[in-house]
């Protein structure tokens, strides 16, 4: 065997034991999940085979189409959001004198708070009768603005779109402080000789030379959005009356408020096409953009 020969069956080796637990931990319960979403089931006892009924009934439910749309909103306001302030942060904040780091290890910290506190936390913020939000902008003469923030469906979800953000802006900036920072000094100091400052830098250095990053990043925001639960489920459960509803937490009342095993295991296949289906779809377009 040749000496790369080797090195391959080294690098197969040492991959196994990962692709082993990646499969028995991943790829083994979404096959499960999947297979369990042609049954009628209810957790314990017998299962029936009903075919394709519990997809056919998904497909067919307002409620999921409700709960898809709002996640929809969900990943736009993750791309749109988290990114480019995470982007402009990662410029401002790529170098390293105390401050900036002080600064990135602040926006990094929703990180490390779990998202229960969180939502509690904004679940204050926006309450009606003692919300710090409705007080500042009554103490600022903006009392036309009151809202019940959570509680109306025409704005509550933009509403939740703000925790959402703030929370997870902290990931997106290591990410591009780092893929900046591998960005050569000599190319950065030519932009600057030809004109390239400021928005310039952005738009034509820095973006065109971190694509693959960005890539990576809007795949982990969609990603995300669709598994979104946590923050939602603390501050609306989901109401009133639907209006807040992910595909999530339309999964989980399902599953574990009604027992609907069976039915719940055919969403969260259907969550995880539907996931496939904009991943593949973005990267499509970013392909066709660049």
């Amino acid at each position: 065997m040749t000496n790369s020969g080797r090195l391959r069956a080294f690098i197969a080796v040492g991959l196994l034991p990962t692709l082993f637990i990646y499969a028995v931990f991943v790829l083994v319960p979404i096959v499960w999940s999947a297979y369990y979403g042609f049954f009628d089931w209810k957790g314990i006892g017998a299962s029936k085979f009903i075919g394709f009924d519990n997809y056919a009934e998904a497909l067919g439910d307002p409620i999921f189409w409700r709960a898809f749309k709002n996640n929809l909103i969900i990943v736009a306001a993750s791309i749109f959001g988290q990114l480019p302030i995470a982007l402009v942060l990662s410029l401002i904040l790529r170098k390293s004198t105390f401050f900036q780091r002080f600064v990135r290890s602040a926006v990094f910290m929703p990180m490390v708070v779990a998202s229960v506190v969180i939502g509690m936390i904004w679940g204050y913020i926006y309450h009606p009768q003692i919300g710090i939000l409705n007080f500042l902008l009554e103490q600022f003469g903006l009392g036309s603005w009151i809202r019940d923030w959570l509680g109306d469906p025409s704005i509550n979800m933009y509403a939740v779109s703000a925790p959402v953000i703030w929370a997870n802006i902290g990931p997106y900036l290591v990410l591009f402080i780092a893929a900046i920072q591998n960005i050569s000094s000599e190319v950065e100091d030519a932009a600057k000789i030809d004109g390239a400052v400021k928005s310039k830098w952005l738009y034509m250095i820095v973006v065109p030379m971190i694509w693959d990053t960005i890539k990576v990043a809007i795949v982990l925001c969609i990603s995300g959005s669709l598994k979104a639960f946590d923050l939602i489920y603390i501050m609306t459960g989901g109401g009133p009356a639907q209006s807040t509803e992910l595909l999530a937490t339309y999964m989980y009342n399902n599953t574990f408020e009604v027992f609907r095993y069976g039915y719940g295991s055919a969403v969260s296949t259907l969550i995880i096409l539907i996931s496939m289906v904009l991943v593949l779809g973005s990267q499509l377009l970013m392909r066709r953009k660049q």
